[in-house]
């Protein structure tokens, strides 16, 4: 019997869609909204990808997430796949804080409760709601299911979730360790336990895409991250300029008057691979480092350097380490990247097959060398399936 669900990542202006059965895995369709309460024409990409395959577009203004869904809704209707048959609503909801650890059915007191961590994740969480709440309205009949990008994290041990500041001022304000990407950390360890066929692994996961990030994963369970309270600390990223020294934010306040709100845009928006390389794009740079650019060789070098030192470390927590693996944009697809970081690991035994690490795959692959201490995998990411599996599996 067939589980369609409807799995909703809404953003401020935007909102992905895709629905997948839960049974066959297959997926089903999927769109894109953007433009959303921009006050310019939305628009709203759907595709069918069932045996009434097609494409289809519209170009309507979209005044906030209940008139974007409607039209989605409406092209449901009109093309397929049928929404009556929907067994579930899944939700990505970015910030669970230390509410949520778990899939949880949505019920007004979780839309509460989600207010209230709002500043937490004052970007995304509000964006989240303002979808559940729409889609609620428009689906009244269907289980609603948040799935948390924290929730993967939320059971790290305290000394790796502790701040060391003041125990009162952390607790009243709600600061700690919390993690990001939990969902595609938590699919692609479990493939990598059904590729290399047991699930009592050492492992270690980059998810490196525009935000990245690291977590150690021991037997199924996560017991570090690098991302903390915020998606601002740990890797160097597309955007953002990950781990510096706090004495940073207080100097740039004094020495240039800069207010916090302008610290933060700084990190969060001009730092990272576009600080150190004017280019966002792992393409690009590999592309400026082949033309000689200088400031590009040293951006990859302190990118790759940041990721070798959590991956040293992190194997020293881990007592050992039996695979590696990198997934999401850069991780999947950037085999400089991994060839670089590879060859800074030979001290934990790694190699790798350097023919396999070049060829060009969507699937799953083991790309290290026969003898290689260490299992080497690219393994692509697939957070929405991962949320329609973790809805069928609480709803039962």
């Amino acid at each position: 019997m067939s589980k369609p669900i409807l799995v909703l990542n809404c953003g401020s202006s935007s909102i992905k869609y895709q629905m997948i059965d839960a049974e066959s895995e297959e997926l089903l369709a999927k769109g894109i909204v953007q433009r959303i309460a921009t006050g310019t024409t939305g628009t709203v990409d759907h595709e069918v990808l069932t045996t009434d395959a097609g494409e289809y577009h519209v170009d309507q203004v979209l005044d906030d997430h209940e008139t974007a869904l409607a039209t989605v809704f409406k092209l449901f209707g009109e093309y397929g796949p049928e929404l009556a048959s929907t067994f579930a609503v899944a939700h990505r909801a970015v910030h669970g804080g230390d509410k949520f650890a778990d899939p949880t059915l949505v019920t007004d007191d979780v839309v509460e409760t989600l207010r209230e961590l709002s500043p937490l994740a004052p970007l995304h969480n509000p964006a989240g709601i303002s979808g559940i709440e729409a889609a609620r309205k428009l689906l009244p009949d269907v289980p609603h299911v948040a799935i948390f990008d924290t929730a993967f994290f939320a059971r790290l041990p305290a000394e790796a979730f502790t701040y060391a500041m003041d125990v009162d001022l952390a607790k009243r304000t709600r600061i700690r360790k919390y993690g990001f990407h939990g969902t595609s950390h938590r699919f692609v360890s479990g493939q990598v336990s059904k590729l290399l066929g047991h699930g009592d692994l050492k492992q270690i996961v980059c998810h490196l895409g525009n935000g990245a990030s690291v977590s150690a994963v021991d037997s199924g369970h996560a017991i570090e991250t690098s991302m903390g309270l915020t998606p601002l600390a740990g890797l160097v990223m597309g955007t953002r300029s990950g781990d510096i020294d706090p004495g940073i934010v207080g100097y740039l306040s004094r020495e240039l008057g800069l207010t916090s709100a302008e610290i933060d845009d700084e990190l969060n928006k001009r730092s990272g691979m576009l600080g150190l390389t004017g280019h966002t794009d792992m393409r690009d740079v590999e592309a400026a480092i082949n033309a000689g650019n200088e400031q590009a060789r040293i951006g990859m070098d302190v990118y790759v350097h940041r990721l070798v030192f959590y991956i040293g470390g992190y194997a020293a927590l881990l007592g050992g380490l039996d695979a590696l693996t990198f997934t999401a944009g850069v991780g999947e697809n950037a085999a400089l990247v991994r060839s670089e970081v590879c060859a800074r690991l030979a001290g934990l035994g790694v190699r790798l097959d350097e023919e396999a690490n070049a060829a060009r795959s969507k699937e799953a692959r083991v790309i290290s060398a026969p003898d290689s201490a260490v299992s080497v995998l690219v393994v692509p990411t697939n957070e929405e399936l991962s949320m329609a599996r973790q809805a069928a599996e609480l709803l039962g």
